[in-house]
Formats: structure tokens, C-alpha cells, sequence
């Protein structure tokens, strides 16, 4: 079998930790998952609820109007999506803000984007002298600022490790031209402190510790507690701990064995369940106030999903009520994303109670 890891920077019969074999994996310049392809819809590798219907963006556009509102129609407001995929969201976003004129009059859109493919194909999707790609945070200068993340977490590499008589192993993968090898190592006196410095995480036997995504999400909650405002993310994961491997790999809306990753290196996407207990206590130690974390739907009917629909359906043919009845049942059933998808938002405001949440 090819060596396939080497166009990757993967050195064959070497040990790499799991982390850091993904985050080539899934953003190599030239070979990674994320900067070779197109990954989104029915015909890509995954869909998502953008991409599934447009009903998920107005309800993110609404909330972020009524959010300003909260927030006292500030002069100065920013909005940030957080790995925008193919554009979708926020090419109906930007449609929906210009009937707000007051809101739209303040705001500032950027789209925080590592890959560059994304990057062109949101630029050729999104034409709009209002909104901006950056690289950091730095470019949002003032007025409160709103970061919106959906399917963003899941996409950072996390770390795996395995307690074992009070020591800590981290797990990591060996390469060969015969595929993967799972093998543990000594977790660093650093990474074990981090660990141990949750409460959610005390107890466990296996742990998924997301350590790039906080080092991602320290940037963020820094220019919250600079500026006001505040983070809303939605994703696949769970409240209560699992004491199990959630990292799955997926290609043409499949699942694959990631043991035999080598043989798709650079065509799957690769992700894991978020922990929500987990965020929510790092917000908190970032001094955030945090909602309550809701099922995606539970937040979508509270934010009116269902009436929206029902003023849609007046001017619909019956295929076009068919189609949307379908997308809806796929956004807010049990079996689908209704109660996978979870939602949390945590910010700094002397406001509270924003909607979707109650």
C-alpha cells in the first residue's frame, strides 16, 4: 500500500496524537479535507442546516436582530460567523438584514475562515460591501460583538486521553503503509492539569479534551469581555459525559471505520460530539454568563420556526409544502437533528433572557 500520509507531513512509523493528526488531515494546505473539496449538501460528504433549508437561517437572522435589540441598538454592532461553509447562512442573513434598516445601519459582518477554497466559494456567494473575511479578531474594533458558530466546534481536533491506576495516557496514532495504529503515551504535566482543572471532567475514565478548540474559543471570549456581547454555537453533542471515543469519519453522508482512514485520507471530514457541560463550564471560568443549553429544537420553535412557515405555505404549491415539510422534519425531529443538535449561548450583557432560550 502507497505511503499516503506522507503528502500530509505525517512521518510513516511515527506516533502523532490525535489532534494533531487530524488537524493535517482535515487542513493541510494542498491534500487536507477542507482545502481540497466541497463537502456540503446532498451530493457533498455532510449537510447542514443551512443547506438544508432556509427557514434555519431567517430564525439565526431574526435572533440576531431581536439580540441588538437586547443588547440597546447600540450604533456600533458586529457580527461574526464562525467557519461559514459554502456561504449559505450568511448570503440570507445579509438578504434579511437590509429590511431591518436601523440594525443594518450599524452592523458590521465578518466571516472568520480558515480554508481558502471556502473562502472563494462564500466570496463568489456573497456580494456585499458590509461584509468582511478575516483571519483574527483584531479588524472588530467597537460596539458589541456577536459570534454565531453552527457546526463550527465539532470541526476542531480534540485530544483523547485514558486514565488508567490516577495516571493519564494520551492517545495517539502510529502510522505505517498498513494504516493506523492506536497506541498511548504519558500525557504532558500541562494537559493534565488542564483536565483536572474541570469539574466535568473529574471521574472519567476516557477523556475527549478540546484543547485547540479552547485555545480557538479564549480568543473569542476575550473580545466578548472587551466589547459586550456573546457566543452562539450549535452543534451535535451531549450534556451528560460519555465514557466513550465519539470521533466518527464521514464521506458521502456516511459513516467510515477511521481505522481505515488511510484509505480516504483527505476525502472524509472528521469530527467528534461536542461535550455541552464542558463548554458551559468554560464559559463560565471565562467570567461569561451562559443560557441555558437547549435542544436545536427547542430554540427553533421558540423562535417562531413553525409561524414562519405557516406565512410561507399561503403562496406555496403543494410540492413546495411537500419539500419544506420534509426539511423541517429533518431540522426538528427526535431521530434527526431536533434533539442531537444542541444550543448554548454564553455572554456578557446586563440584559438576559434572550429569546429562543425560555
Amino acid at each position: 500500500m502507497k505511503n499516503v500520509f506522507k503528502n500530509f507531513g505525517i512521518k510513516e512509523n511515527k506516533s502523532i496524537p490525535v489532534d494533531e493528526f487530524i488537524n493535517k488531515a482535515l487542513y493541510n494546505p494542498k491534500f487536507g479535507f477542507y482545502s481540497k473539496k466541497i463537502p456540503f449538501g446532498r451530493k457533498g460528504d455532510f449537510v447542514t442546516a443551512p443547506t438544508i433549508s432556509n427557514l434555519f437561517s431567517e430564525i439565526i437572522a431574526i435572533w440576531v436582530v431581536s439580540t441588538w435589540e437586547k443588547f440597546g441598538k447600540p450604533e456600533k454592532f458586529n457580527f461574526v460567523e464562525l467557519g461559514p461553509g459554502d456561504g449559505s447562512l450568511s448570503k440570507v442573513l445579509v438578504n434579511i438584514f437590509k429590511h431591518f434598516t436601523e440594525f443594518n445601519s450599524s452592523l458590521n459582518m465578518f466571516l472568520y475562515e480558515k480554508s481558502k477554497l471556502l473562502s472563494k466559494i462564500q466570496k463568489n456567494k456573497i456580494k456585499n460591501s458590509k461584509v468582511k473575511w478575516i483571519k483574527n479578531f483584531n479588524e472588530i474594533k467597537k460596539g458589541p460583538v456577536i459570534f454565531f458558530g453552527n457546526e463550527f466546534f465539532d470541526a476542531i481536533p480534540i485530544k483523547q486521553f485514558l486514565k488508567k491506576d490516577n495516571l493519564f495516557l494520551e492517545k495517539y496514532y502510529t502510522t505505517s503503509v498498513c494504516g493506523l495504529r492506536e497506541t498511548y503515551k504519558l500525557a504532558s504535566k500541562v494537559d493534565v492539569l488542564k483536565i483536572k482543572s474541570f469539574d466535568t471532567l473529574k471521574n472519567k475514565s476516557f477523556i475527549e479534551f478540546p484543547k485547540l478548540g479552547f485555545l480557538e474559543l479564549r480568543k473569542i471570549t476575550k473580545k466578548i469581555f472587551a466589547q459586550n456581547g456573546g457566543i452562539l454555537l450549535i452543534d451535535y453533542g451531549y450534556l451528560n459525559s460519555h465514557y466513550k471515543n465519539t470521533l466518527q469519519a464521514i464521506k458521502k453522508n456516511k459513516k467510515i471505520n477511521i481505522s481505515n482512514i488511510s484509505n480516504y485520507l483527505g476525502d472524509v471530514d472528521i469530527t467528534s460530539l461536542v461535550n455541552f457541560s464542558l463548554l458551559k463550564e468554560f464559559f463560565l471560568k471565562n467570567n461569561l454568563k451562559v443560557s441555558k443549553i437547549v435542544s436545536q429544537k427547542f430554540f427553533l420553535e421558540r423562535m417562531g420556526i413553525f409561524e414562519r412557515f405557516k406565512i410561507l405555505e399561503k403562496n406555496m404549491t403543494l410540492k413546495q409544502k411537500n419539500y419544506i415539510t420534509n426539511t423541517l422534519n429533518r431540522l426538528l425531529n427526535n431521530k434527526h437533528m431536533g434533539e442531537l443538535f444542541k444550543v448554548i449561548f454564553a455572554y456578557k450583557s446586563k440584559s438576559n433572557n434572550f429569546f429562543g432560550f425560555n
